[in-house]
């Protein structure tokens, strides 16, 4: 039974090639595009909080996007059974908000959201780096390697994972400070008029957050499913490793004038500690934030194109508010702590290090110290040879730092600067 939720304009792809024939449907095919590529495999040595293989039970990027996954589509069949809108032909497609779900961190480089933040520092001459960015790039142009094409995507399922929609440029401070997050790379505005049909913003949606805030409601799911992963199972992962004792916690929560009386989101996670039942609290709060989503209906410039424009997410106040306090707990209390600081420094160390020595081989310079060293497989120096100029030459090392493991990026700098690591039988990869 055809989805009326969804038409022409929803599943176009953007080579227009149709996918008639196929006995999937057109989201299915951009979610088995996305799981069949070494950019979605590479996920499962990637940070989400603790250094990914320091032990086996912590999330990664992987297993985090995989659990978001899970979310979202619940999101979407709680939605169809509670929403006298929906029906069994008129849907929001739960295999679509798959995809984008797991999608959503495919650009995120190694070292987690530090990795990210040195990136873009050391990309600032050449227009940045920003994880949802890199990501539309993954879809767009890169996540078929050998052929450097993308992966074809549709409509609907590009700007599912669109979560920001301003340019570098238009986010670029007064004094021409570049941005710290949240844009698209400058080259990439073909593919965001695309998503949007060829239709220019409207006067009251200028760049920034309130642009950003404009999103497909496949987004929105994803988005609330990315939190409510990151808020919740990002805990669970803080009490095994003991960076959330119930002390920090009260500690905390007395500095942030939070209450931890019962009741309280607080005091049922200090309960569910000291009763040792921490993932039982995780996995029943998930199902209380999956039932806190609603529909309410929206008019816009899209709403009239797609019916993916017409509705709004809305989340109950009170778990909004829930989630923020969880939030704040782990970044303030875990991603602050000194222990995970130092390992960033690492991150970012060892970033900064094949990065200099990168960027000198093949964008400053063609030699080091009058030598032309082969540092990189050959598929990438014969790209970089023929890009245009330094910004495109910097751009494909940064693809590469992006795409790399934690422990990829750690082996090679050990190769490249550790004189009694390596050998002639290592692998480049």
């Amino acid at each position: 039974m055809p989805n009326r939720f969804y038409g022409a304009f929803d599943t176009e792809r953007f080579s227009g090639k149709s996918d008639a024939g196929d006995f999937r449907t057109a989201f299915q095919i951009d979610r088995d595009r996305v799981l069949h590529t070494p950019a979605f495999r590479r996920l499962q040595n990637k940070t989400q909080v603790f250094w990914s293989g320091e032990y086996d039970f912590y999330r990664t990027r992987l297993t985090h996007s995989l659990e978001v996954a899970q979310i979202g589509r619940s999101i979407c069949h709680w939605l169809k059974s509670i929403d006298e809108t929906l029906s069994d032909d008129f849907f929001i497609d739960p295999d679509l908000v798959e995809a984008a779900c797991l999608s959503h961190d495919l650009g995120h480089p190694p070292f987690g959201h530090a990795g990210e933040r040195t990136l873009n520092h050391l990309m600032a001459p050449y227009g940045g780096f920003e994880g949802n960015a890199q990501t539309l790039r993954l879809l767009t142009e890169r996540i078929f390697s050998a052929r450097r094409t993308g992966m074809d995507p549709t409509r609907a399922f590009l700007d599912a994972v669109l979560k920001y929609k301003s340019l570098w440029s238009e986010r670029k401070h007064a004094d021409g400070e570049a941005p710290e997050n949240h844009f698209l790379y400058d080259f990439q505005h073909g593919w965001l008029d695309w998503a949007m049909g060829g239709n220019d913003f409207p006067a009251e949606l200028p760049p920034g957050d309130t642009r950003d805030g404009f999103k497909s409601i496949e987004c929105q799911i994803m988005d609330w499913a990315d939190d409510t992963a990151y808020s919740l199972n990002d805990l669970a992962d803080s009490v095994r490793a003991g960076f959330l004792r119930i002390e920090r916690i009260e500690a905390w929560a007395e500095k942030r004038g939070e209450t931890t009386g019962e009741g309280t989101p607080l005091g049922e996670l200090i309960g569910s500690i000291r009763k040792r039942r921490v993932d039982p609290f995780v996995g029943a709060r998930i199902g209380k934030y999956i039932k806190a989503t609603s529909l309410a209906s929206d008019v816009n410039f899209l709403s009239g194109t797609s019916n993916r424009y017409r509705y709004k997410l809305v989340v109950d106040p009170v778990f909004k508010a829930e989630s923020k306090i969880f939030k704040r707990l782990a970044y303030e209390v875990v991603f602050l702590a000194p222990q995970l600081k130092q390992l960033e420094h690492k991150g970012n160390y060892l970033l900064h290090g094949l990065w200099k020595i990168l960027e000198t081989r093949y964008v400053t310079s063609d030699n080091i110290d009058g030598q032309k060293f082969q540092l990189l497989p050959d598929d990438a120096a014969d790209e970089i040879a023929q890009a245009a100029g330094p910004e495109d030459k910097a751009r494909l090392i940064c693809d590469f730092l992006a795409g790399m493991t934690d422990g990829y990026a750690a082996r090679m700098y050990k190769r490249l600067f550790t004189p009694d690591f390596g050998s002639i039988g290592d692998l480049i990869g």
